[in-house]
């Protein structure tokens, strides 16, 4: 099997769960840093547009979203399992809402003015003005900000249903890790790293003493590469998928081999546009050339992205 490569950066908390759910699968994989903000060039050769952190590539197929990452890591890995029964539906809706509503209260309560002025001390003042405009950019007006007060008040609620759920066992949904574990964590991590808002972890021990033991998981090995030497693993390949479902399942009525634009829904909307080669329960691909990068395939989640005809406008 050709290398694992995680396109990443280390403060992205998107990126810390990936980054142990490989150590949780024992993978060796290869790290590629990429920047926090656009433009990154080598990153959008792979994606052909998708600019959200952190991207998985094993040779010429690109993995967009970190719950499609996983679902790729369980299919390369399947054990220890993400997805225990009889919990697994149970599993995936827990780390849906982790990846969405308690990440966006826990991302404002983390970057109320307290926070920002800690997180980019060290950075010139153009720098955070780049990441501001940035982000900014990525929702394009699309969806609605949490006030800090606000999310003040849903954060300790949410670590309070957490700590609910750890009273007579070690993780959320028994005692070892699932999938539901990794999404809870990441949001909550970064927090642990501001130290002007990291004491509301304190109003819960439960979730400290969680945090700790999947934290002790690790990043497994890795070694660092250069983004110039991934796209060259990338030409040199040829797409071979590592989803397993294949059935086409159409929604839309647009058939495989269609001219073809995907985004996300509400966060990151730059489209990537392709030929579309499978839609399945699970999942999109999009077939695609790059002159740096070749011929590629980029999966992406078929929750919570849009696909559209290329001449729909």
């Amino acid at each position: 099997m050709a290398d694992i490569i995680l396109h990443h950066y280390a403060a992205s908390p998107f990126s810390e769960k990936v980054r142990l759910l490989l150590g949780h699968k024992k993978l060796a994989w290869k790290s590629v840093i990429i920047p926090s903000v656009m433009p990154k060039p080598d990153l959008v050769a792979l994606t052909g547009g998708y600019r959200r952190t952190p991207v998985l590539q094993v040779g010429a197929d690109v993995y967009c979203d970190t719950a499609l990452i996983a679902d790729v890591l369980e299919h390369l890995q399947p054990e220890p399992t993400l997805y225990p029964e009889p919990e697994k539906g149970l599993a995936r809706i827990v780390a849906q809402w982790a990846d969405s509503t308690l990440f966006w209260a826990a991302m404002a309560w983390n970057l109320q003015p307290k926070g920002a002025a800690e997180l980019f001390a060290s950075l010139p003042a153009e720098a955070a003005k780049a990441f501001g405009e940035d982000r900014g950019k990525m929702t394009a007006g699309n969806m609605a900000r949490i006030k800090p007060a606000d999310a003040a008040a849903a954060y300790k609620n949410y670590l309070r249903r957490l700590s609910d759920m750890l009273d007579d066992r070690s993780h959320l949904l028994g005692e070892v890790p699932c999938i539901a574990d990794f999404a809870a964590y990441h949001p909550l991590w970064y927090t642990s790293r501001v130290n002007a808002v990291k004491s509301i972890l304190q109003l819960t021990p439960a979730v400290v003493d969680w945090m700790d033991r999947i934290k002790a998981i690790g990043h497994g090995s890795f070694e660092k590469i250069a983004s110039a030497d991934a796209l060259a693993i990338a030409k040199a390949a040829a797409p071979k998928t590592l989803l397993t479902d294949s059935t086409f399942q159409d929604d839309h009525g647009i058939p495989l081999g269609s001219a073809v634009t995907i985004r996300a829904e509400s966060f990151g909307l730059e489209e990537t546009a392709g030929t579309l080669v499978a839609a399945t329960r699970t999942h999109f691909t999009l077939a695609r050339e790059d002159e740096r990068a070749g011929s590629l395939h980029v999966h992406f989640p078929r929750t919570g992205y849009v696909l559209k005809a290329a001449d729909a406008g």
